[in-house]
């Protein structure tokens, strides 16, 4: 069960006075483009510098390395990178069992990366940061490239790590009908700011 809570996080660009995610459960951020969304999700990664904290389970981000909280915190982008020639180099411990909720035969982790389609590269980014047993997640726009199909199977798979983790999302969506679907909050960040969540 896990926790994450953002008090006072500010950096160019954003201005999030306080965010807190409850242990499994997914709360919505949507806005403008350019409105600072991804901004926000790097600087809680800590991949941008920003002053302010941000806590897991009582944990402070300031008390860990950048690469020990982004074990815990894993930021998934919008556009995901990868570094290795073949899929199964990127991780140690792929679930098949998410894959296949994911629609992905074991076989696509000996695929070469450059084969993939867009669409299997964004659903693999899924898969390769549950296979690092994070206790949170960022997710930016997870299925905007993904047909309605291969959407609700990316919208099984965190509801499903979340009920059997009770790690905590933060989904930006600029889709509505998905805010409704996934989350049980939602934020709109306006010019940077970060508003006072709504329920869904």
């Amino acid at each position: 069960m896990s926790e994450l809570r953002i008090e006072h996080l500010q950096r160019q660009g954003v201005n999030a006075a306080r965010l807190a995610v409850a242990p499994g459960s997914c709360s919505a951020i949507f806005g403008a483009s350019g409105s600072g969304k991804t901004l926000l999700l790097r600087a809680i990664a800590d991949l941008d510098e920003a002053r302010g904290e941000v806590w897991l389970d009582g944990q402070p981000r300031s008390g860990m390395s950048g690469p020990a909280w982004r074990r815990l915190v894993s930021y998934l982008a919008a556009e995901s990178h990868w570094w290795a020639p073949t899929v199964r180099e990127h991780a140690h411990d792929w679930s098949l069992a998410d894959l296949e909720t994911l629609g992905l035969q074991p076989d696509v982790l000996d695929w070469e990366v450059q084969r993939l389609s867009s669409g299997e590269r964004q659903r693999l980014a899924l898969a390769r940061a549950l296979a690092h047993a994070p206790a949170a997640l960022l997710l930016d726009e997870p299925t905007a490239n993904l047909d309605q199909r291969n959407t609700a199977r990316v919208e099984q798979l965190v509801a499903d790590w979340r009920a059997r983790t009770g790690g905590c999302v933060l989904w930006v969506s600029h889709d509505p009908a998905q805010r409704d679907r996934v989350a049980s909050a939602t934020h709109e960040i306006i010019g940077g700011q970060l508003g006072g969540g709504h329920d869904a």
